[in-house]
């Protein structure tokens, strides 16, 4: 008599698997669009997402995952309506419908993911898909360097001003034997650099709950730190000091309580306040130690025009539009750099404020704050539900915080964080940091 068949465990099925793979591939896209953008092409791109936005919809509608109404973060959620009513008042709002389309796209697959799956496998699917990236950029690198042996422009044609293609616009510089500065598939250091920066971080946090092979986890360590150091981007730097300061103040934080971390948090305060005065104080020096130019590689000049064109609209702003669409700029003239047009601010805060107003920037800035003090809490305190206090902290706690604060520092200098990559983790850890406070290593499929 044969036995009955046993049914697989839920998350090793069939359907799970697929999910599993909705995820992985929707971070992917994410993080690596400009690299999908070259190889493919706009049209087959705005294609690509728009099946995997749809797909990850249709999933969210048909499981049906429980949602707290109580615990929805309010600050994301205004900060989503005030973009769409921009229209009513914005300058081109053919490029905020257009745009804030993406946005959504980009919301669905955050709020997929926080709902889908639990904190181990969110740090899974974040895992694999850095992997992805870092693993082919690397390659890439390595064949043009082996056998292409100069130049490379993106396959779909590279947007740039004038005849000769500048240096920004070329998918590889064949610079891997040379050092750097590498781009990968991303065809930008910057990008690549975060991507490699968080794969440091996520893999870190694997090797250390336990969730990847250890010759496997120090093997992608070993890459991403390669893939950092050949990157050489001066903002990313900023964000690991940034990230080491983290977690030493949360080590701090864990075996201290009521005035150790009130001190704690004032000399958090005052370090923050010191690190702006001596950059303030040595700026020719700190910029002449990461080789950059007095004007920020030109960024100063950007932000001046930013701010001017904000102060005419102060309150509400030109209207929703991230990335800027050519031709319906918020600006009188684009941004033009070594004959690139730039399409943001190189600095989301100004960003927003140009496009929302002094409003959207209370709210945004009310988003990223709570969620910084959610993200912080979820890493001090023991995981609590009910009266045990003595449950071991999990490794994968540092995830929301760490991320957020790579983010934070990145946006800075770049507008990332409001778009692709940056607003579906914005977006992934505001709802989840609300819906599933406590973390803890629990399964992953």
């Amino acid at each position: 008599m044969s036995s009955p068949a046993v049914a697989p465990p839920a998350a090793l099925s069939t359907r799970r698997r697929l999910q599993a793979a909705l995820g992985t591939l929707a971070l992917f896209v994410t993080f690596g669009g400009d690299g999908v953008r070259n190889l493919i092409g706009w049209p087959a791109y705005v294609v690509l997402v728009s099946l995997i936005a749809l797909a990850s919809l249709g999933v969210l509608l048909v499981s049906r995952p429980r949602v707290k109404l109580r615990q929805l973060p309010l600050s994301l959620i205004a900060y989503l309506a005030l973009a769409l009513i921009s229209v009513t008042w914005s300058h081109y709002p053919g490029a905020t419908m257009l745009t804030y389309l993406g946005m959504a796209m980009c919301t669905v697959a955050g709020v997929y993911l926080a709902l889908m799956f639990t904190w181990q496998q969110v740090l899974t699917r974040i895992a694999n898909a850095l992997k992805w990236v870092v693993g082919l950029s690397l390659a890439f690198e390595l064949f043009v360097s082996l056998f292409i042996r100069h130049m490379v422009l993106p396959l779909s044609g590279a947007v740039y001003v004038g005849d000769k293609p500048p240096l920004l616009a070329y998918w590889s510089r064949n610079l891997l034997f040379d050092g750097g500065k590498i781009q990968g598939i991303l065809g930008n250091s910057n990008l690549l650099a975060i991507c490699a920066l968080l794969a440091l971080l996520v893999v870190g946090i694997q090797l250390a709950a336990g969730t990847v092979r250890r010759g496997w986890g120090w093997f992608w360590v070993v890459l991403s730190a390669a893939a950092f150091v050949l990157t050489r981007s001066s903002t990313m730097i900023v964000a690991a000091v940034a990230v080491i300061v983290a977690v030493a103040a949360v080590v701090i934080a864990r075996h201290t309580a009521g005035r150790g971390r009130i001190a704690l948090y004032a000399a958090l305060a005052a370090i923050a306040a010191a690190c702006v005065s001596v950059a303030i104080v040595f700026s020719d020096r700190l910029l002449d130690l990461f080789g950059k130019s007095e004007d920020l590689t030109g960024r100063t000049e950007f932000w001046q025009r930013v701010i001017h064109r904000a102060s005419e609209r102060p309150w509400f702003g030109w209207g929703y539009s991230s990335p800027w669409v050519p031709g319906q700029l918020p600006l009188d003239e684009p941004l033009v750099r070594h004959h690139v047009e730039q399409l943001h601010a190189h600095n989301a805060w100004l960003d927003v404020w140009l496009q929302l107003g002094i409003l959207g920037l209370i709210i945004f800035g009310a988003l990223i704050l709570s969620l910084l003090w959610r993200s912080w809490f979820c890493a001090v305190d023991r995981p609590r539900f009910d009266l045990r206090e003595d449950r071991p902290y999990s490794p994968i706690a540092l995830l929301p915080l760490l991320t957020v604060v790579v983010l934070v520092v990145q946006s800075v200098a770049e507008s990332r964080i409001l778009i692709e990559s940056g607003w579906v983790l914005i977006v992934l850890f505001a709802l989840k940091t609300k819906q599933h406070r406590v973390i803890m290593g629990d399964t992953a499929s």
